[in-house]
């Protein structure tokens, strides 16, 4: 199973974590590529994730500085959002992603199998992904909810490439300025297959949910507010949002990278 992270040396403690919590319920072959640029993701990192993550694990760091800033999302460099989250448009340019792969945000938590969702139909789509939780209000068909949130995304390479898709998306991060860049980009110009939310639950975790997407989401009472928290932030997991369950993969996490 391939699966993709992105994002400067700020997200590393959300990547370990993220891909600790993937092998818990994932323990077959696991091959984890990251996208870097900015204040890079080091080959050290990589070193203590690929232990971390055991024998069958391989992890691949890619520093896209110089490939990223020859072809800027201009329009959008100075977003809420870091640029370098819109480095998995540049995955095309790294001969050595091929085929299917799984991109995952930093702030994914994983719970469960992820092979129905690898192996998902994508004969007619270049990406699949879930709905934005917010989306349909202000991006997409409130009726069809068709647009989707990039937070988790299968992705066919071959595909992709064949099409020019993230050129193009490319493209349009440059000249056109959008809240949501890559996001939005790739809801305009992709063919896309919509999925079950329990691969990516941007609300509270349900029954079925497999992957839990820490996102931004608001609270209205006593006022209205929007509220972040995200997996490393153990003490407001607890005690704002009830969860407990990544415990186990906080704990492995400082034995693998504070000891």
């Amino acid at each position: 199973m391939r699966i993709l992270y992105c994002g400067d040396a700020g997200v590393e403690t959300g990547i370990a974590l993220s891909a600790l919590s993937v092998r818990k319920h994932n323990p077959g072959e696991l091959e984890v590529f990251i996208l870097t640029a900015g204040q890079p993701i080091g080959s050290g990192f990589g070193i203590k994730l690929e232990k971390a993550l055991g024998s069958g694990s391989r992890v691949r760091i890619f520093n896209l500085e110089q490939v990223f800033f020859a072809d800027p999302p201009t329009a959008n460099m100075d977003t809420r959002f870091t640029p370098f989250c819109m480095l998995r448009l540049y995955a095309d340019l790294v001969p050595e992603i091929t085929g299917r792969v799984l991109y995952l945000d930093a702030d994914v938590m994983c719970r469960g199998s992820l092979s129905p969702l690898y192996e998902t139909d994508l004969t007619e789509a270049e990406i699949a992904g879930v709905p934005d939780r917010y989306g349909k209000w202000f991006f997409g068909n409130v009726l069809c909810h068709t647009y989707l949130n990039s937070g988790v995304l299968l992705m066919d390479m071959e595909k992709i490439r064949e099409s020019g898709l993230f050129g193009k998306c490319r493209t349009m991060c440059r000249e056109k300025k959008m809240f949501m860049p890559d996001q939005s980009a790739l809801n305009k110009l992709a063919r896309r297959k919509k999925l079950p939310r329990r691969w990516n639950e941007q609300a509270a975790i349900r029954p079925g949910t497999v992957c839990k997407h820490f996102t931004t989401f608001f609270r209205f009472f006593p006022r209205f507010r929007a509220v972040t928290i995200k997996p490393w932030q153990a003490e407001a997991m607890h005690t704002q949002l009830g969860i407990t369950e990544f415990d186990p993969i906080l704990e492995d996490y400082q034995r693998s990278f504070e000891s």
